[in-house]
């Protein structure tokens, strides 16, 4: 989202967002390997902003099932071992809100935050889940974490016609804020996004397991009465841009050998 003032996405801006999810015109495929596909578009020459697009069709899971689980902040405490902390911080309108996630980078880069407008749309058998950043002024940038930028990042889940199955596509155009190492960028789209979304599929089928442990009529996202969240006033947001934060050079950050997750 592009801007001086904070907007909550309208329909137009869902819309968009599957366009792109679905166009391969203008992106180059660098992954094709198990089911998933990974397309990026070419760096600014001397910017670390990169755009990434992942695809996958997920087996066994239907689009409201990923729809629940890309939604379920308790159960993403679970499943996403790349979380550090993760919380919502208030709801702006029945299909948006505000929220914080920090997540842990391959070492030896410093650890990411973020904080996002996220708003979603069920459009018929698809939904949509998208966010962009946000600054609020009780959630300012922390000393031991790099303020990431979500210019647009996203989830587009997709029915599979009388399947039980569904296409998840996530697409994220991120400045992570710091001149990222080239093996960071090439590791995203080989390693990171095709990891990631294994997870993700993973995570779905058990979800319906958990859930019913844990609090299982509980779903805001369906259900917006249920939410006990604060309401918060759009005035006490604002665009975060990423020239107003610190710039870490890591450019020069030599990859480590460390144990890869194998869930």
């Amino acid at each position: 989202m592009s801007g001086r003032t904070v907007t909550i996405p309208d329909d137009r801006a869902f819309a968009s967002f599957k366009a792109e999810g679905l166009c391969e015109e203008g992106w180059s495929m660098n992954h094709n390997k198990g089911g998933i596909t990974v397309w990026t578009q070419a760096l600014e020459e001397g910017k670390s902003i990169h755009k990434i697009k992942c695809r996958m069709v997920c087996k066994d899971v239907s689009a409201e099932t990923m729809y629940d689980v890309l939604h379920d902040i308790e159960y993403r405490r679970k499943w996403d071992t790349n979380v550090i902390e993760t919380f919502d911080i208030g709801k702006l309108t029945v299909n948006a809100d505000v929220g914080y996630y920090s997540w842990k980078c391959p070492s030896p880069l410093r650890n990411r935050d973020v904080i996002t407008l996220r708003s979603w749309l069920p459009m018929g058998r698809d939904y949509i889940i998208m966010n962009y950043s946000v600054k609020h002024d009780k959630y300012p940038p922390k000393k031991d974490m790099v303020r990431a930028v979500s210019i647009q990042t996203g989830y587009l889940i997709q029915g599979q016609g009388p399947t039980n199955n569904c296409t998840l596509t996530y697409m994220a155009q991120v400045d992570p804020r710091g001149s990222l190492p080239k093996w960071v960028v090439n590791k995203s789209s080989h390693f990171f996004a095709p990891h990631a979304m294994k997870k993700i599929n993973k995570a779905c089928l058990k979800y319906s397991d958990w859930k019913q442990r844990h609090n299982p009529g509980f779903k805001p996202w369906l259900y917006p009465e249920q939410t006990t969240l604060p309401s918060i006033p759009l005035s006490e947001l604002s665009i975060q841009h990423a020239e107003s934060l610190e710039n870490i050079d890591e450019s020069s950050l030599a990859e480590t050998q460390e144990r890869e997750d194998s869930d």
